[in-house]
Order: structure tokens, then C-alpha cells, then sequence
């Protein structure tokens, strides 16, 4: 039985990360948590801040939002056939956002997160603020970004980008070969480069280690050299059937070069593309 978090503000891009979470674990035993956070911490009358009391929090900030999580549960139920694997439980707190869902991750045990982004200039923002960047940032838990223009479509190839330097114990991968023999995709291993150089010994080591690591599944490994990361990526993904993009958020060098950009023309995977991010458990 897994336990999948799905944070929701009432959007239809957190709506799509529900649907896509659905279809994504159709015949695997979960939980599914709906949550939302509010942040009542002032409320401002006749321009004059007070502190809020509980039953201001229940009667304005609770009751509505307890009442959108339950129009979500119909929403559900209406759309998707009756699926005894999963049962859906719905939460709402009162705390900074990131807290809550830590707390929420290590109370309920959550496996996995699935969260809506805003596409490229929501994932241009996210790493100064925004509650996707943070989450994938700040909490330690697998989470599977999903931007506003993904549609579900069965995984066939998922890519994993690596400079080969293994920062991280190997059974953080154990959520991405689920995912392989589960869909029976084929991963795509990508290095890219600046500059066409040989990969050093301990390079060499960890390829070897992820080549065992996968040895049971489709997989293959591939080498780009491009001045910019991004603009790699996307050439990558336009020459193949790419339904996934999975890294290790340990992997800074290319996490932050792949997932947080200043570039948005032309680069639509952010906006159509899962990203499923690793984090070694605690």
C-alpha cells in the first residue's frame, strides 16, 4: 500500500496532477491524501491587522476549503470508475506551507508527492519561492512534479540525466525502477557536457554501478555536448518518445541547470514533461 500526497490549492493545474496520480497508480494499492494549507496568520479589517482566533480560522479559512476538498472527492468519483486499490482522505491545515507538508510526509508516512507546477514561468520561479520549487527543494521525499500541459499517457521512455558523480547511497533509484518494471519503460541514461571531454575513473565507476543497477531493464546510455543544458535536454527529448524526466535532487549540478533556468523560449519541456525527483530518505 502506498501513500501518495497530493497538494492541492483548488487549481485546475493541481487538479491535473490529481488526474494524472490516478491514472499513474490505476492498479496499485494507495492511499491518497488530499491537503490543503492555509496561512491565516493576520486577517486585515478596516485596514487594521488582528490576530486570528480559531473560530475565525474554522468559520473563514477551514469550513470553505473542507468543502472544496469534498467537491474534489466528487470530482473523483465522477470521473474515474470505482477503484477499489484506492481510497482518498482529505486534510486541512493551518501552518507555513513547506512545515505541513513535512509533517504531513513523516505523520503519514508518504512515499511520494505529486504536485502541479505552472509550467516555464512558474518553474522559473520556483526556487524563489513558489510551493513546487520549495517542496522539491526543502523536503526530503520523492516528488513527482507535474507541469499544467502534461497529459497522462503510459510511460515508454523516461530519461535520467547524471554527470555520473554518485553523491547518494544507490537505493534512492528504487523509486524509478518500480516505476520501469511497473510500465515496462525503457530509461534513457544522459550525460551531458560542455565540452567533449573523457569521463574520469570514478566517473567510470558509477556508470558501471548504474549499468548493473538497471542491468534488468531496458535501458541504454547516451552522451550530448552542448553549451547549454537545457537547450540539450529538449533536443533529447524531441528526438525520442520522452514521457518522464527523473533526477536525483542530491545531483545539484544538474538539478539545478535542468529543473531551475532563466531561459523559458522554446524549452516546452517544463510544461509538458513529469519530473520525478529522488531524495534520499531520512
Amino acid at each position: 500500500m502506498k501513500n501518495i500526497l497530493l497538494p492541492t490549492d483548488f487549481s485546475e493545474n493541481s487538479w491535473n496532477a490529481i488526474k494524472y496520480a490516478i491514472n499513474f497508480f490505476d492498479t496499485l494499492a494507495c492511499n491518497f491524501f488530499l491537503l490543503h494549507v492555509n496561512r491565516p496568520s493576520t486577517i486585515v479589517l478596516d485596514d487594521s491587522p488582528y490576530l486570528t482566533t480559531q473560530h475565525v480560522v474554522e468559520t473563514i479559512y477551514a469550513l470553505p476549503a473542507k468543502q472544496e476538498l469534498r467537491e474534489i472527492l466528487k470530482r473523483i468519483s465522477r470521473q474515474f470508475p470505482e477503484n477499489k486499490n484506492h481510497r482518498f482522505y482529505t486534510i486541512t491545515d493551518d501552518d507555513f506551507f513547506i512545515d505541513s507538508i513535512r509533517k504531513q510526509v513523516e505523520e503519514k508516512q508518504i512515499d511520494l508527492i505529486v504536485m502541479g507546477t505552472k509550467g516555464a514561468s512558474g518553474l522559473r520561479k520556483m526556487i524563489v519561492g513558489s510551493n513546487a520549487g520549495d517542496i522539491i527543494t526543502k523536503v526530503k521525499c520523492t516528488t513527482l512534479a507535474i507541469p499544467e500541459l502534461a497529459e497522462f499517457t503510459k510511460p515508454k521512455e523516461i530519461a535520467f540525466p547524471t554527470d555520473f558523480s554518485l553523491t547518494y547511497n544507490i537505493q534512492i533509484l528504487e523509486p524509478l525502477s518500480e516505476i520501469l518494471e511497473k510500465w515496462k519503460a525503457a530509461l534513457r541514461i544522459l550525460h551531458i557536457s560542455k565540452k567533449k571531454t573523457d569521463l574520469n575513473n570514478d566517473q567510470k565507476n558509477t556508470k558501471e554501478l548504474l549499468e548493473d543497477y538497471f542491468s534488468p531493464f531496458d535501458h541504454s546510455f547516451h552522451y550530448l555536448t552542448n553549451k547549454n543544458f537545457e537547450d540539450a535536454i529538449q533536443c533529447f527529448i524531441e528526438s525520442r518518445n520522452i514521457n518522464m524526466i527523473c533526477m536525483v535532487a542530491k545531483n545539484l549540478n544538474y538539478f539545478q541547470h535542468i529543473l531551475f533556468h532563466s531561459k523559458v523560449e522554446e524549452i516546452s519541456y517544463h510544461t509538458e514533461i513529469p519530473f520525478l525527483v529522488l531524495h534520499e530518505k531520512n
